[in-house]
């Protein structure tokens, strides 16, 4: 049985890939009027960055916010607001020290690896008047690099 499904893998993801063009072309037809449809078709051929300049207009002009999420919401029946916080990533975060941990040494050059501009008093004032933000609206890379060298050195941090 195993080998049937080896033989012809290709051909099977074809026939999926067929299926799910079929699909989505099956969604878009909707019983639109002819000048609805000549909209439509022209904004499908429109570049990524043409729409996103188009969205911009529109909200613009009608004082409105694109949230992609509510329609879908809406359809489950759910808050447009709890739908849409899943579907926006964060891109800035707060790297929070809430334990130091037995090892404050450790936390301290840590600390100062991450913030060279600290010096070893202002690290240890940190380490003692917890919580304390170890920074603040930083990339999602340099939270989590700050993140796993203050946990390395056996504190406790949270992402915010």
């Amino acid at each position: 049985m195993s080998n049937d499904k080896q033989a012809n893998p290709p051909a099977g993801g074809e026939k999926l890939k067929a299926k799910s063009k079929e699909k989505k072309e099956e969604k878009v037809k909707v019983n639109l009027d002819p000048k609805l449809t000549k909209i439509l078709n022209q904004v499908a051929g429109l570049s990524v960055l043409e729409l996103s300049e188009l969205v911009k207009g529109l909200e613009e002009k009608f004082g409105v916010q694109a949230i992609a999420a509510a329609p879908a919401a809406s359809a489950n029946g759910g808050n447009g607001a709890d739908a849409a916080a899943p579907v926006e990533e964060k891109t800035q975060f707060t790297v929070v020290l809430t334990e130091a941990g037995a090892n404050k040494i450790n936390v301290i050059k840590a600390l100062r690896l991450i913030k060279p501009e600290l010096g070893l008093k202002e690290a240890k004032d940190m380490t003692e008047k917890l919580p304390a933000e170890v920074l603040v609206d930083a990339k999602k890379e340099d939270a989590q690099e700050a993140q796993k060298k203050l946990t390395d050195a056996g504190a406790k941090v949270e992402l915010k």
